[in-house]
């Protein structure tokens, strides 16, 4: 086993790789020692492993990390929304079989946002694989899906042609750019090429479609809530909080509760938006390092 070292904060090189997963193909990143302990990130909505561009060669010195995408997100593959199902299921299936090629062990999981869902599913799969949690507005409890959610769960309750073309506007230019301005009190923090990437990838022919599939197979995952709660509960993974507690989207009533069913939570509520690692990347960074020093984490 290799012990965690702490980072000289040295930017270290990150490799940019794609598999073949289910006749799909699953771009992803990696970077870091392979005897290191292992992070694994998973992405949320609109954007890819993208978002952990700054992230992850700064961890890279002390950890193993790796972050894909999800089919229809950034360089992954995006087959029709008629001839895969765009599903947190189908997801994480995928998700799972990257964990299996690349032979990763025990690991950590960083979730933000869809990645929340993701992970704990695969948590449920693999519960002695995972050593720790680091959510970065990422949910898994009732209270934390509120007013942004409505238009949402009238689509789940009547999935209407009507309802389903409400929620259109999510994935147009504005919404995107929103999501990374939205609770910010610095915009020149924020790197505008992010939400330009994102954009790319949700205006390419068909994109839409797949965001209004998973935007309606969200509901699945609400169901499924007691039951990474009893996984919270059972396993007790050390659990670090860094969450943007201006984030309409996942507003901070969603990270409280975590500490109803975890002992070894750290929590830090920062004074950002939706994507805290946009303008909190550094102070994030180093609650990692020093959050798996003090657990310590091994491979």
């Amino acid at each position: 086993m290799t012990a965690f070292k702490v980072s000289t904060g040295i930017q270290h090189p990150v490799h940019y790789k794609t598999v073949r997963i289910s006749d799909l193909d699953i771009f992803y990143r990696e970077a870091g020692p392979q005897t290191a302990p292992v992070i694994l990130l998973l992405h949320g909505f609109p954007t890819s492993s993208h978002m952990f561009r700054n992230l992850m060669p700064r961890l890279a010195g002390s950890l193993h990390v790796v972050a894909l995408d999800y089919p229809g997100f950034g360089q992954s593959s995006m087959p029709d929304h008629t001839k895969f199902t765009y599903s947190f299921e189908n997801f994480t299936n995928i998700v799972e079989k990257l964990v299996e090629q690349l032979g990763l062990g025990k690991f950590s999981l960083y979730v933000m946002d869809y990645g929340a869902p993701v992970g704990y599913r695969l948590a449920l799969r693999r519960p002695d694989q995972i050593q720790a949690l680091i959510v970065q507005n990422g949910n898994a409890y009732d209270e934390g899906l509120r007013e942004f959610w409505d238009p949402i769960k009238k689509y789940w309750a009547a999935p209407s042609p009507e309802n389903r073309a409400a929620l259109h506007f999510l994935v147009d230019a504005k919404s995107t750019r929103w999501q990374y301005e939205n609770g910010v009190t610095d915009h020149t923090l924020l790197d505008p090429t992010a939400w330009l990437v994102d954009q790319v990838g949700l205006d390419r022919p068909g994109n839409r479609e797949v965001q209004m599939d998973l935007f309606y197979d969200y509901r699945t995952n609400v169901p499924l809530y007691p039951q990474f709660q009893a996984f919270f509960r059972k396993y007790q993974p050390p659990t670090l909080i860094v969450w943007g507690k201006n984030d309409f989207i996942f507003p901070p009533e969603g990270a409280v509760p975590y500490r109803r069913d975890l002992q070894n939570v750290e929590t830090h509520l920062l004074d950002t938006g939706h994507f805290a690692i946009e303008t909190h990347g550094e102070e994030i960074a180093s609650r990692i390092e020093e959050f798996l020093q003090k657990q310590k984490v091994a491979s």
